[in-house]
């Protein structure tokens, strides 16, 4: 097989959560742990950052990527879900795995997983894994994909945790409340290992401490140790943070919710170097200021042109939106906002839309994959919380149609989901 002939094989003999949802998620570490004795183990052979949270992990997982290369450490990246290309799953050094590795691992390993039956995402862990062995890397940010306790990622013994908050968030399989979803996130704390979580609220404070204390694990709250102490936007509409260790500290990524995420970064930073690691100021610096460059991440308050301007960002449920609806209010350059929105069938679409701006132009669309919300159903749900507008069977029509209506001083927005985001990136972005 060829490269997409694999990939095809991959997404129809395997269960893929990114395309179908809670059919492809299996409960439970016997096929993770199948695959982790059949490949001796490659998690053991070098060192790991896992990070788990509902938002901000992927900004979070790529910005301590970017610090630890430029710092000279050669390092692996594991994140989903992927835009483009499935490859950028699997970085080294923000490079991609080569097609090759992944025709090879399948041909070369299919006899043995395919009676397994595992999950699309419990295969790719492990080819993570195998191939960070065989490039000998010193350290991989390993980044959760779903909840924390049961997911495959957790049988790595990092030197840190990262937790970065906690929102409403796949319910059917982590819970109802903020303290059910944080006792599934707070399944990778582990004894002896020190933990980082972002972001609190009255609700999951009291079971990160209780699990620290019960595995015996040293926590940090980011929040309370206060190492940004001030932020603001320069000319170019970049971040200029004023921390406790670094003086205008520039950060690449746009968004209000890197606010928080920088602040549980310092923290990060800081507890690397008591570990060992040697991740001096000029390092910090490069990682921030030039992350997407670094590690390739897309998706995140990212301008893709101007006059109008467009931004798209993968925010999508409640905990991310609430930051970019507070981004759209503040962004006050613009005459007229429109809105490109798709979301996926099994989040809460109700609330995300009561969060919206009723003044914006709404372009409703659907990504393409089976778990999109059909673009008409959308609108009617919009359509009882006031917002207005057309719909559209893709992406790329919805953006003709906004680039259409708008004029030079108009804004538009694309977002709801990673998906739209990708359909946008693949129709769009990557065709000028």
């Amino acid at each position: 097989m060829n490269y997409q002939e694999t990939l095809t094989y991959l997404y129809e003999s395997v269960p893929m959560f990114q395309q179908i949802g809670s059919s492809a998620y299996k409960e439970g570490l016997d096929n993770t742990y199948a695959l982790d004795e059949y490949f001796g183990h490659p998690h053991r052979k070098f060192k790991t950052i896992h990070v788990a949270g509902t938002n901000g992990k992927g900004s979070c997982s790529h910005t301590l990527a970017a610090i630890l290369q430029s710092a000279g450490y050669k390092t692996g990246l594991y994140t989903s879900p992927h835009l483009v290309d499935f490859r950028e799953r699997i970085r080294i050094n923000g490079k991609t795995v080569p097609e090759e590795f992944v025709v090879d691992f399948v041909d070369k390993y299919r006899s043995f997983f395919e009676p397994l039956a595992p999950s699309f995402f419990e295969l790719t862990t492990a080819m993570a894994f195998k191939y960070f062995e065989e490039e000998k890397v010193d350290v991989a940010i390993i980044e959760v994909g779903l909840g924390g306790r049961l997911d495959c990622t957790n049988i790595i013994t990092p030197e840190l945790c990262i937790i970065t908050n906690i929102s409403f968030d796949h319910t059917q399989f982590l819970g109802n409340t903020l303290a059910e979803i944080a006792s599934e996130k707070a399944g990778i704390i582990k004894g002896g290992i020190p933990v980082i979580i972002g972001e609190t609220t009255p609700e999951t404070k009291p079971v990160f401490i209780n699990k620290a204390q019960k595995v015996g694990a040293p926590i940090l709250f980011a929040e309370e140790e206060h190492l940004l102490h001030d932020a603001r936007k320069d000319e170019n509409g970049q971040w200029v943070y004023q921390t406790e260790d670094y003086a205008a500290l520039n950060g690449k990524l746009g968004g209000l919710c890197q606010l928080k995420n920088t602040n549980t970064l310092l923290s990060a930073i800081r507890q690397l170097n008591k570990k060992g690691f040697k991740l001096f100021e000029n390092d910090v610096r490069k990682g921030f200021a030039e992350v997407t460059n670094l590690t390739g991440l897309m998706g995140r308050w990212q301008k893709i042109g101007e006059h109008p301007t467009i931004i798209c960002d993968t925010g999508h449920n409640t905990g991310g939106i609430s930051y970019i609806v507070e981004q759209l209010i503040n962004y006050q350059t613009y005459r007229q906002l429109h809105i490109i929105i798709g979301m996926v069938n099994d989040k809460d679409i109700s609330g995300v839309l009561a969060m919206l701006p009723k003044d914006a132009t709404y372009y409703f669309t659907r990504a393409s994959v089976k778990r999109a919300l059909p673009e008409d159903e959308l609108q009617l749900l919009a359509d009882k919380s006031g917002l207005k507008g057309k719909r559209y069977p893709t992406v790329s029509q919805a953006l003709e149609a906004a680039k259409e209506n708008a004029q030079e001083n108009d804004f538009i927005f694309v977002g709801g989901s990673s998906f739209i985001v990708a359909d946008l990136l693949k129709d769009y972005c990557y065709q000028e």
